[in-house]
């Protein structure tokens, strides 16, 4: 395998460009949302369980990308303040099935603006015609991490191409392991 391309200029660098847009849309967010609103990583959750009634723990866990120890103290803070509720799942006595409350629902409507706004504010940054292409190029990224888990360091992503539609270019995600 060959090394990768060292990086010369940092505007030029994937990670650091991807970290700027991540932080410009989490400062939008905080721009637009109330003192009482959630934060985007809580936002993230109760959206998450509000989709997939009774997810566990773990599911949460693939579908966020928060780690388990950082999601664990999330989840435990969230269902503290009875946005969450928690309970035992009849296969698993160790695992928890997690419900979206009432509280739960009101405080991710509030948020929804904070977060339509920073959606709005990063794709606004680019041209019309490149916005589906650009969230399409984002979901593959996420969908390849997904695919990682917990990466060690000892695995890595390397796009290849698969076959070609007349209408769109697909892309997948091969993954490696270092020997």
């Amino acid at each position: 395998m060959r090394a990768p391309k060292l990086i010369k200029k940092l505007e030029k660098s994937t990670y650091h460009l991807l970290r700027r847009a991540g932080q410009f849309g989490a400062d939008i967010y905080a721009v637009h949302k109330n003192p009482k609103d959630l934060t985007p990583r809580q936002f993230a959750v109760l959206l998450t369980v509000a989709q997939n009634e009774s997810i566990s723990q773990i599911g949460l866990v693939q579908k966020t990308g928060i780690d388990r120890s950082t999601l664990a103290d999330l989840v435990k803070r969230l269902s503290d303040r009875g946005l969450l509720q928690r309970r035992r799942t009849k296969e698993d006595a160790r695992a928890n099935a997690l419900r979206i409350s009432a509280n739960g629902r009101r405080a991710l409507s509030s948020s929804q603006t904070a977060a339509a706004r920073a959606d709005a504010a990063i794709l606004a940054a680019l041209p019309v015609d490149r916005r589906k292409g650009f969230l399409a190029d984002l979901e593959l990224i996420s969908m390849a991490l997904n695919e990682l888990g917990q990466n060690d360091g000892t695995k890595i992503l390397r796009p290849t191409k698969v076959r070609q539609s007349r209408k769109a270019k697909a892309h997948s995600i091969e993954l490696l392991t270092r020997k």
